[in-house]
């Protein structure tokens, strides 16, 4: 999540509009994190295969794990163009943000709270009025800290995710 912060500090310097400004940000850091996490979990997938241990279907898991991290790294890589140019590739935008979204929960509900700040990108994207933005924007920063302190708490478990999600 530090580098995800990183890279959407770095992505929106120059854009030129607050609400670009934020709505690059947020997609960008979204992205990042699922990026970063499905690529966690293609190697992980990987070792397991490799060690014997796979409890689970090879196939099922990689197509799983590539099905969320192109569109994730897609969004990484072409937020800038997609906000810059809002009215021609808004519906890309939104596309990219619900396939994810539906693809994490499909994958398991247990995913569902990795799922709301791609619902939370929609709905800012979509969203009228500077309160309701400000309201988006401080419900995706609190989401994504808890989602931080979620990944802190599971490192320091020393589980697996399947003994951890018990």
């Amino acid at each position: 999540m530090l580098s995800a912060a990183i890279v959407s500090a770095w992505s929106v310097r120059g854009a030129p509009a607050a609400r670009a400004r934020v709505l690059l940000a947020m997609n960008v850091f979204f992205g990042c994190v699922i990026g970063i996490m499905t690529v966690g979990h293609l190697l992980a997938v990987t070792v397991k295969f490799s060690e014997g241990t796979l409890k689970s279907s090879l196939w099922f898991l990689y197509a799983l794990g590539i099905g969320l991290t192109l569109p994730a790294w897609w969004l990484v890589l072409h937020s800038k163009k997609y906000v810059s140019d809002e009215a021609r590739f808004g519906r890309i935008l939104a596309w990219l943000n619900a396939g994810i979204g539906t693809g994490l929960v499909a994958a398991g509900l247990v995913n569902i709270p990795l799922a709301i700040p791609a619902a939370l990108n929609l709905a800012y994207q979509f969203h009228r009025g500077q309160t309701i933005g400000r309201t988006i924007v401080g419900l995706a920063i609190v989401v994504n800290v808890l989602l931080f302190v979620g990944g802190l708490v599971f490192m320091a478990s020393g589980q697996t995710f399947e003994e951890f999600s018990r």
